[in-house]
């Protein structure tokens, strides 16, 4: 199973997401990440955090949903919309869910405030990453119904 996080930049949320599932996922499952107009660079905060978590962080960069090294099985999107972002829209005919997490590369303040909103995005994508894990693996082709109900509930989980 082949997963993509979405979100604009894919400089954020999107990459600690893939890294994150990627470090977790057992054989078989991969995550990638894109975005509809990638920043071009990976946010260091977000590096670093992967770092002192012992994700691996070599190989992930900012790309465009064109750059994709496969197709997706399924399909996250992870801005947040209630800020008023604009989620991207991913017109493959796969089970899409929103997963919608503050940027913290938006956020203002002291160091440790900003370094809080990292791991409050960290936190919440893991927590939510760990409950997908966690499905029957055979629960998409078994029961596409139940499959896209526990997808989009797993959007709701806050760490």
């Amino acid at each position: 199973m082949n997963i993509l996080f979405l979100c604009t930049g894919n400089s954020c949320r999107s990459i600690l997401a893939e890294a994150t599932f990627n470090a977790l996922a057992p054989e078989g499952m991969r995550a990638m990440s894109a975005g509809s107009q990638p920043a071009g660079y990976v946010h260091p905060r977000s590096l670093a955090l992967l770092a002192r978590e012992g994700i691996a962080t070599e190989g992930y960069y900012s790309k465009s949903w064109n750059e994709l090294p496969a197709t997706p099985d399924v399909v996250v999107t992870v801005c947040a919309s209630a800020a008023g972002e604009t989620c991207p829209v991913y017109l493959a005919p796969v089970p899409r869910t929103h997963w919608g997490v503050d940027d913290p590369a938006k956020a203002t303040g002291t160091d440790a405030e900003i370094d809080a909103a990292f791991e409050t995005a960290y936190r919440i994508l893991r927590a939510r990453i760990e409950a997908f894990l966690a499905l029957p693996a055979d629960l998409a082709q078994r029961d596409p119904a139940a499959f896209k109900a526990e997808f989009d509930r797993i959007g709701t989980i806050t760490a």
